[in-house]
């Protein structure tokens, strides 16, 4: 590895040579590697793509499912939920018993190992709502539930500083990996400030239709806002939003 000296600074690709910089300064080394064919060809390699390919369905596994939850996450994400997406995904992949190595992919793999999943790294449901919940999916009739007593908001939910009010919100539906389409629905209860006044019990269905051969998912999550003079504010444009995937039943 050859070490840049002088007054020249570049990044990028010469001809075969790649100029970069690193905590030890500004490196050179030669362009090299596998090459496309020999990867797709060589005996050698098989098992790496047999990696790829899993690797691949797992990746479009998790675009799918974010697709599919897009309304909410545009406010409750944070800046590696892609790759832990990913590497969730992976786990349902290999999950799969029944698929030839190459072949396993994520209908045939464990999707209930997403249960528990947190889309926000920085707002976790699971540090920030303490009130009791269910979570429910009854394959048979295709009903999706979230059920949430009423509690006191300033005991049971512990807010980002600035907050002055909050809002549960959900989603559940059925989610097709194959051709990427999907029957989620959203529900959000009104924005209510967290107060010492206990709220209305929560009560939330979705309907996916009887006997659907499709994943569901369940999701819930809370987004917080600042009151000022009477209008309510998103929250440092939804930095601290949870959601969190509580209920999956697979295919």
């Amino acid at each position: 590895m050859a070490k840049q000296r002088g007054i020249f600074k570049a990044e990028g690709t010469l001809d075969e040579v790649t100029f970069y910089k690193s905590k030890d300064g500004f490196m050179i080394r030669q362009k090299g590697g596998v090459s496309a064919e020999r990867m797709a060809s060589d005996p050698a390699f098989e098992r790496t793509r047999e990696n790829q390919q899993e690797f691949a369905r797992a990746g479009k596994a998790g675009k799918v499912l974010r697709a599919a939850l897009r309304s909410l996450l545009i406010q409750a994400s944070d800046s590696r939920l892609v790759s832990r997406l990913l590497k969730e995904m992976m786990r349902v992949v290999k999950a799969d018993a029944t698929s030839d190595r190459g072949l396993r992919n994520v209908l045939d793999g464990e999707l209930e190992l997403l249960e528990e999943f947190e889309f926000n790294e920085n707002g976790k449901l699971s540090q920030t709502l303490f009130a009791p919940y269910t979570a429910s999916i009854d394959r048979v009739t295709g009903v999706l539930s979230i059920s949430i007593p009423g509690f006191v908001p300033r005991q049971m939910i512990l807010p980002p500083a600035e907050a002055t009010h909050y809002q549960i919100v959900s989603a559940g539906g059925s989610i097709d990996f194959a051709t990427g389409s999907n029957g989620i629905t959203t529900n959000a209860t009104e924005v209510l400030e967290i107060g010492s006044n206990a709220s209305a019990v929560v009560n939330h269905s979705f309907d996916a239709g009887a006997n659907s051969t499709e994943p569901l998912f369940l999701v819930l999550g809370i987004s917080f806002f600042q009151a000022v003079n009477g209008k309510n504010y998103t929250l440092k444009n939804g930095a601290f939003n949870t959601l969190k995937i509580v209920k999956v039943s697979g295919v």
